[in-house]
């Protein structure tokens, strides 16, 4: 694993700015490195910020979108135009005013059973990702959140399944709300060439302190650590309140 990189800004204005930063730099690199950008967003309100800014200027014109491919970190398998989606929540913020072809933004499959869906997606990623490394796709970027229990993506504290596991993508069903989700397993996470937790606000101060310096810890987000990428956390100043200086 590669060193941890943290960040810490001012505002949550600063945060979105700081992710969208780090969204267009990695799109620009892999579409010159491999032609394409592959990246996974996830949903919640923290991104939300950084994902209007991407389809606003000075964004819009610098990311290559015609070779932008956008999948989902986690999805709730309810309606997309119901307030709790993730896609829908996306759609609002980035997808409408950003000009990434249709055919190229990939949201979770929503119908069947949670399992069938999560089998679904996993055929979506295997015939995007035809090249992987130790059995799981390889994304340029994975955006991740943290909520204040430790979970991360809709892996949560109580359920190990989407870490000891070869899925590519796990039926699980918690949180808030409470409703069956898809989410990528830990291993997929792990495998990104960048993965960046955004994090803000003084309520997760304390889960921030313990997942950056407790070693002992095993909640899911102290668990991404990813296997040959780079990790960077940017976080807000009320975020980062209890890090030593």
């Amino acid at each position: 694993m590669q060193e941890v990189k943290t960040t810490v800004v001012e505002s949550a204005p600063e945060l979105a700015e700081k992710g969208a930063e780090a969204f267009c730099d990695a799109a620009r690199q892999a579409v010159a490195a491999r032609g394409r950008f592959a990246a996974a967003i996830s949903g919640g309100s923290t991104p939300r910020a950084m994902h209007r800014l991407l389809a606003t200027e000075p964004y819009r014109s610098n990311i290559p979108w015609s070779h932008v491919h956008l999948f989902w970190v986690d999805e709730r398998l309810v309606p997309v135009d119901h307030p709790d989606s993730n896609f829908g929540m996306a759609r609002q913020d980035l997808l409408d005013g950003a000009p990434i072809p249709a055919g190229q933004i990939h949201p979770m499959t929503l119908s069947g059973t949670p399992q069938s869906a999560a089998s679904a997606y996993q055929k979506q990623l295997q015939d995007f990702f035809t090249h992987t490394e130790g059995g799981f796709p390889v994304f340029d970027l994975i955006i991740l959140g943290i909520g204040t229990d430790g979970h991360t993506a809709s892996i949560f504290p109580a359920d190990q399944s989407a870490f000891d596991t070869q899925a590519w993508v796990v039926a699980i069903k918690g949180g808030m709300p409470d409703v069956h989700r898809l989410t990528l397993s830990a291993p997929v996470l792990n495998h990104a060439r960048s993965v960046v937790f955004l994090v803000a606000g003084s309520d997760k101060a304390a889960v921030v302190k313990t997942v950056l310096t407790d070693e002992t810890a095993v909640l899911p987000a102290s668990r991404i650590t990813p296997v040959k990428g780079q990790l960077r956390w940017i976080l807000d100043r009320a975020a980062a309140a209890l890090l030593a200086q």
